[in-house]
């Protein structure tokens, strides 16, 4: 690994909780447009850059209801909100600063905000409950956080103090504490000449042992996932409407629904909240040319997607969990789009196997993404023959970076980040998926952790011991489900399982709680009295044959 270069951060909790160097996955820029200059704020290249390239009266964001920002207002928006950040709440380079809110242009300008201001920007889910707010903040050391006033209220119970918390509202002529502050300041603000290698976003992944990892992603980082994806599979255009499902604190969302864009001067619609059929009625009436959802969204679709006018979507993305081939050749037939499937990850940032176009082997996740390597290995990392199922290896310009975990260990070997996927490759080249090789359950697009779900469910009073699992599901992927063992005293019956559902809905996110309760005597374990999931998952395919 080459030396960092100087820091611009004043605060460097980040940079001193990167791994050691010889911990690093290789980093490889085979692509000459992946060598970056020694100095780079990835939210000026983003946006004044775009705006160079392309002019400032051009559409950059959409909300729901249609109402827009030019880059020009954007532009003015972000340096104005900057301003807010250092000046108002003494914000200093390398200081960590949480956002919390629905997808909307606002939360888009704070995001771009922060980093012009040299801030780490932790972008959290709005769905997350005061427990998952209290480890990221704790975790991350967060001084600030911009929080949509509606969703203020689990912050406070997670214990963030009122007095580093700022509050805004979406829409349009919107009102807050934040904004109020902003109409005051100049609309002109210098980016803070990051380092870049400096952090600019720390994004959080569940862990399979239910803590969550922070994943460290520096300032080359963020333009590295434009310049790769999206410029050699994607290839948008200036003209461009991009739409989507995923939250911008998922980097699915971030890099799909503003890294892509701005990288490209285009526009895009970023909708709060975003159902399949909220999607793609918001498709057909803003005339969206590339979107970003899961495979769920594509199933949901196909009931209703021939009565819809989609003739302008010239690109659809599908990530987060595996495309079915059936879903692909169903959606195609109803609107002619060939769906272009890849694997990303939070710690690779964004997707790194993919196909488009005349590339497309329906069923296979596709190739390496220009910019990057891919293989298939053994336990021991020796690559094994094609056709042999074995661990996926990747390397590329991003890599896994955990912020001072030891599972940077189990995650980087060999310098090849392990993903935790089982992968065949064909003789062609083709990454093909099988499973995932540990606990994480992938429903609907969404990443659980069987073991967060555990404690969620054992804190019920009702529930002495509980063993999760995800069991296959043709609407969602994947259902959590969960083996409960009840407490002396209590007697299973549709309304106690209904009552832990909802016990864990107000522990932690709504989207992780078991929709599968199954009541049982007793859990498999091992000698020393370890859980055995893979026995839980073994029974559940002998029940389905």
């Amino acid at each position: 690994m080459a030396p960092l270069s100087p820091s611009a951060h004043r605060d460097t909790f980040a940079r001193d909780g990167l791994p050691p160097a010889g911990q690093w996955p290789a980093l490889i820029a085979d692509l000459p447009e992946l060598r970056y200059p020694e100095r780079l704020n990835c939210a000026e290249e983003l946006l004044d850059g775009a705006i160079a390239r392309y002019g400032a009266d051009r559409p950059a964001l959409v909300d729901q209801d249609g109402w827009r920002w030019s880059y020009a207002e954007l532009r003015d928006h972000v340096n104005r909100l900057a301003h807010v950040l250092v000046a108002d709440y003494g914000l200093v380079p390398g200081n960590r600063v949480l956002l919390r809110g629905p997808n909307s242009p606002w939360l888009a300008a704070c995001w771009l905000a922060a980093l012009k201001a040299g801030a780490v920007v932790v972008t959290t889910m709005p769905l997350l409950r005061a427990t998952e707010l209290r480890q990221i903040t704790d975790l991350a050391r967060v001084q600030l956080a911009v929080c949509e006033r509606g969703l203020v209220d689990e912050l406070a119970e997670a214990g963030f103090p009122a007095a580093r918390t700022v509050t805004y509202t979406g829409g349009q002529g919107a009102e807050s504490e934040l904004l109020r502050l902003a109409a005051a300041k100049p609309d002109r603000f210098t980016a803070v000449a990051t380092a870049a290698d400096d952090v600019a976003l720390i994004a959080f992944t569940s862990g399979t042992s239910g803590r969550p990892k922070a994943t460290l992603h520096f300032h080359r980082d963020v333009l590295s996932i434009a310049d790769t994806f999206s410029a050699h599979v994607l290839r948008p255009r200036p003209d461009d409407v991009f739409i989507g499902s995923p939250p911008l604190a998922f980097t699915f969302g971030l890099g799909g629904l503003l890294v892509f864009p701005l990288r490209a001067g285009a526009a895009a619609v970023l909708l709060e909240r975003a159902a399949p059929d909220v999607l793609f009625r918001a498709v057909e009436r803003h005339r969206a040319t590339v979107l970003f959802t899961a495979p769920t969204a594509y199933r949901a679709a196909l009931d209703t997607v021939r009565e819809r006018d989609l003739s302008s979507l010239r690109r659809c993305v599908s990530a987060g969990e595996p495309l079915p081939a059936w879903v692909w050749h169903a959606f195609h037939e109803a609107t002619g789009q060939r769906v272009i499937d890849g694997i990303g990850s939070t710690e690779m940032l964004h997707v790194f196997i993919s196909a488009a176009d005349d590339d497309i082997r329906v069923g296979a996740t596709g190739r390496p993404v220009p910019g990057f390597r891919a293989r298939v290995v053994d336990d021991d990392g020796a690559e094994v023959p094609d056709g042999t199922p074995g661990r996926l290896a990747v390397q590329g310009p991003t890599g896994c970076r955990y912020l001072s975990d030891d599972r940077q260990l189990q995650q980087v070997q060999d310098g090849w980040n392990i993903t935790g996927d089982v992968y065949v490759r064909d003789a062609d080249g083709y990454f093909w998926y099988q499973a995932r090789a540990d606990d994480m359950i992938v429903t609907s697009g969404y990443n659980v952790a069987a073991p967060e779900v555990e404690q969620a469910v054992i804190r019920h009073p009702a529930v002495a011991d509980c063993g999760v699992i995800g069991v296959p599901d043709g609407a969602r992927g994947a259902l959590v489900k969960s083996y409960v063992v009840l407490a002396p005293g209590y007697t299973p019956s549709d309304l106690l399982a209904a009552q832990i559902q909802e016990f864990v809905k107000q522990t932690i996110a709504p989207y992780k709680y078991p929709r599968l309760v199954e009541f049982v005597s007793s859990l498999p374990a091992s000698a020393t009295g370890k859980l055995q999931r893979h026995a839980l998952r073994e029974s559940v395919l002998a029940e389905t044959g």
